[in-house]
């Protein structure tokens, strides 16, 4: 179990944030009369739906990307093949436009706008085969070019400066397992076009120590390169870091984007669900809408990572959805299992109410992997591991724990919206055996001088809004729930000085509906 540590210089900036003021009085420094001083205009958070619209059904409004210059929303949609466009300069009524058309046989799975080019992120069809990065004017919607990158790139994004693109490759194998590319980072430097992927080859006989920390490297004959499968990235402000989602494995790693290299692998650890306040819905047969400690660890196993930095300290947000690897060809591979299958013999001395814990309305229907708890090697399982934290966290740029959000995300759900909790209308309790509200997106906007969250809960069809100024003690603001959105993938703000209204927007963009969402503060 990984430690919870706040670094010492997190608490010392916190403690003089509230205390400097008295500290400089008391030490003669500060203001010495009663003088009254100006008031200080507080931040108002208060986000509120203003248009909806169908983009083509399901599969088609996966990932967004916003440019400001010419108030295009850029929308990957898988239904039709293409980067659906929309002119959202009426928020009100967007307006659809002519779609863009990739050139290069591929899907797109990813779209990010910087400085008028949009970068789009295409995976081949053979499983082994280098994607492409496709760039396009977002005026003119000409092409500017194709880049070749790793295998399956499945998130791309700019520097803040906009001087690099990275993607996130994830080199999934094929169904039989007998195929399985590594998993890798690409760095484009967009003014020579040159790209540089990146290998983790280097730590390649690094697995028994990171998997002792909480790391997973458990691919059928894979290499550690071969196993991880980069999902997501976060950028610093200042375009020299890169955090790097490795969602299977457990993980995050580290990019040094000056230097072109992998620095770090950062172990995430296990989440104790028997602890208070870690409680779960473990089952979706036991006729009850309630969160209870139960005997079983959850990998966190992010989706969509953030970053954000206060007082100098870096952070990284991530929403804990959790991943199995079902691959059913020949030999193929599975991991995931539920507690109640005959796959899954229980200790009885770690449990000795095995036969009740294994009956549908208790652990019976959680879905556990094969992979870990057997921590004796004698072929039954000591500890439980199920897939996912069921919470946001925010981490320190080194990979520490400063914060967990435990059960709050489905707390708030069973008690505002108890008809959404755990699978949305009409689907009452059925995903609680799985990953619960499943945290799939996060975003973090800067209003004012305050760190806005915004989590986006899969199966509960619900963004949640959070204030994460101090890292240590996030607080909850607002739950955005829109009817039409089913399975929300991406959440993405937009800066009042950026917006088309002049006020922050946040934009959800919904899988299984094939929706566009919009919210304005």
């Amino acid at each position: 179990m990984k430690k919870i540590i706040l670094p010492f210089l997190t608490v010392f900036f916190l403690l003089c944030n509230s205390s400097c003021d008295k500290i400089d009085n008391f030490l003669g420094d500060g203001p010495v009369d009663d003088e009254p001083t100006e008031p200080v205009e507080e931040t108002t958070i208060d986000f509120s739906l203003v248009s909806s619209f169908l983009v083509d059904g399901e599969d088609s409004a996966e990932i967004t990307a916003f440019d400001p210059t010419t108030n295009k929303l850029f929308v990957t949609n898988g239904a039709l093949n293409e980067i659906t466009v929309f002119d959202i300069s009426n928020v009100e009524n967007p307006v659809r436009l002519d779609p863009i058309i990739c050139t290069t046989m591929g899907t797109p799975n990813s779209v990010a706008v910087r400085n008028g080019v949009l970068a789009v992120a295409l995976a081949r069809e053979a499983v082994d085969a280098n994607g492409v990065v496709e760039l396009f004017n977002t005026d003119t919607q000409s092409g500017m070019g194709v880049v070749n990158v790793g295998v399956l790139p499945d998130m791309v994004t700019f520097t803040p400066d906009g001087a690099y693109i990275l993607t996130a490759n994830e080199g999934e194998p094929n169904d039989d397992y007998t195929i399985d590319p590594e998993g890798s980072v690409s760095i484009v430097n967009l003014a020579t076009r040159e790209s540089n992927t990146l290998s983790f080859t280097g730590f390649n006989g690094f697995e028994t120590s990171l998997e002792e920390d909480g790391f997973r490297v458990f691919g059928p004959n894979a290499t550690l390169a071969q196993d991880v499968e980069p999902e997501f990235l976060a950028i610093s402000d200042d375009g020299t870091t890169a955090w790097v989602a490795l969602q299977e494995n457990n993980g995050l790693a580290v990019v040094d984007i000056a230097a072109q290299q992998i620095t770090d692998i950062l172990p995430l650890g296990f989440k104790d669900f028997s602890l208070e306040g870690n409680g779960i819905d473990p089952s979706n047969r036991d006729d009850r809408l309630e969160l209870r400690n139960v005997p079983a660890f959850g990998m966190y196993q992010p989706d969509a990572i953030a970053y954000y930095t206060v007082n100098g300290l870096d952070y990284i947000v991530t929403a804990n959805e959790g991943d199995g690897r079902e691959y059913e060809g020949d030999p193929g591979f599975v991991e995931v299992f539920r507690v109640g299958d005959d796959e899954i013999v229980l200790d009885p001395e770690a449990f000795p109410d095995f036969e009740t814990l294994q009956l549908d309305e208790n652990l019976g229907r959680l879905e556990v992997t094969n992979t870990l708890g057997d921590t004796d090697g004698d072929g039954d399982f000591d500890e439980l591991y199920a897939f996912g934290a069921r919470s946001f966290s925010i981490w320190s740029g080194q990979g520490q724990l400063v914060y967990d959000s435990g059960n709050q995300l489905a707390a708030i759900a069973l008690e505002r919206t108890p008809e959404a909790f755990n699978g949305g209308i009409g689907n009452v309790d059925n995903r609680s055996d799985d990953a619960g509200p499943e945290p799939e997106a996060v975003s973090v906007q800067q209003i004012g001088d305050r760190q806005i969250l915004f989590v986006g809960l899969e199966r509960n069809n619900q963004i949640m809004v959070f204030d994460i100024t101090n890292p240590s003690f996030p607080e909850f603001l607002q739950l955005l729930f829109n009817p039409s959105d089913v399975g929300p993938e991406g959440v993405l703000p937009v800066d009042a000085e950026d917006s088309p209204t002049g006020k922050e927007l946040v934009i959800v963009s919904s899988e299984v509906s094939g929706t566009i969402t919009i919210y304005e503060n």
